[in-house]
């Protein structure tokens, strides 16, 4: 176990973000965010600020659901891999860089068709695959100045107040919610609750390492997740949404509402991780209460 006092987190006002700020500071750590302001600053600049701290926690990105023009391809990737690229500079410029460098990703990496473990899968070729793999890429140079380095590939993630299912509530309370086109297409996904646990688990155990899917063992459909919430509402789901809608709306964008991942937790299964809500019918319900 590592013993843990400071932590700088970018992304911390987000809906993961405050969720984590929240226990960690339950926990005793000082929390130092990282936002526009200090990223707007040089390495140099940035180093100063993140001097002393034990871990780094790396959220930060731009909403990926939006239709991405070009200009908003370059939102997305300065907001995850430029932010990250000035973070690992910042770290190296330190005489005592942080102990761990804890950053994410996306179970967006890999391809539609599937199971997908850490060991064993197949990464997509498209903008999505390659904007994830760019950013994993800078993260793991945390490595080469000694940090402890962690990367969680993110499911879809479930929780009160926020995320995707606070976009969602209010059109299926209202009895107009329904599926993505025929529901087939995989959801992988995690509660917030388990998500806390796993990176608190990461923050102090030296043990963890290397990539992880942060996804609950059962994925699921977006049928099964649509009939979830309507049941958990008790309200009707008979209203789907058309795919050539969300591609009128959202150009290649959609792709992410549209088209899903099967990914598999097996590197936290295998190390004895027990999520609390491994099924999506009772995180739903969990998150609506």
């Amino acid at each position: 176990m590592e013993k843990v006092k400071s932590i700088a987190i970018t992304g911390a006002s987000g809906f993961v973000g405050s969720h984590l700020c929240q226990i960690f500071k339950k926990n005793g750590w000082e929390i130092t965010p990282l936002g526009r302001k200090e990223f707007a600053s040089t390495a140099e600049e940035l180093a100063k600020i993140i001097q002393g701290v034990d871990v780094i926690v790396n959220l930060a990105g731009a909403p990926v659901v939006g239709r991405w023009s070009e200009k908003y391809k370059k939102i997305l990737y300065d907001s995850r891999v430029t932010l990250t690229s000035k973070l690992i500079r910042a770290c190296n410029l330190l005489d005592t860089p942080p102990s761990t460098f804890l950053s994410v990703s996306a179970a967006g990496c890999y391809t539609e068709t599937g199971s997908h473990t850490e060991e064993d899968n197949v990464l997509a070729d498209d903008f999505l695959g390659k904007l994830t793999r760019n950013w994993e890429h800078e993260a793991l140079k945390a490595k080469e100045f000694g940090s402890r380095t962690v990367i969680f590939r993110f499911g879809i993630v479930l929780g009160k107040g926020g995320g995707v299912l606070g976009q969602m509530l209010l059109p299926f309370k209202l009895g107009l919610g329904g599926t993505i086109g025929d529901g087939s297409q995989a959801l992988s996904w995690i509660h917030i609750k388990d998500l806390v646990r796993i990176f608190e688990a990461a923050i102090n155990d030296s043990t963890y390492e290397g990539i992880y899917n942060l996804t609950a063992p059962h994925p699921t459909t977006n049928l099964e997740f649509t009939k979830a919430l309507g049941k958990a509402l008790s309200r009707p789901t008979i209203l789907p949404v058309p795919v050539f809608l969300l591609r009128l709306v959202y150009g290649e964008g959609a792709k992410v509402i549209t088209s899903g991942q099967t990914a598999l937790p097996k590197r936290l299964l295998d190390r004895g991780f027990q999520f609390d809500f491994p099924f999506i019918d009772e995180a739903v319900s969990d998150c609506i209460k």
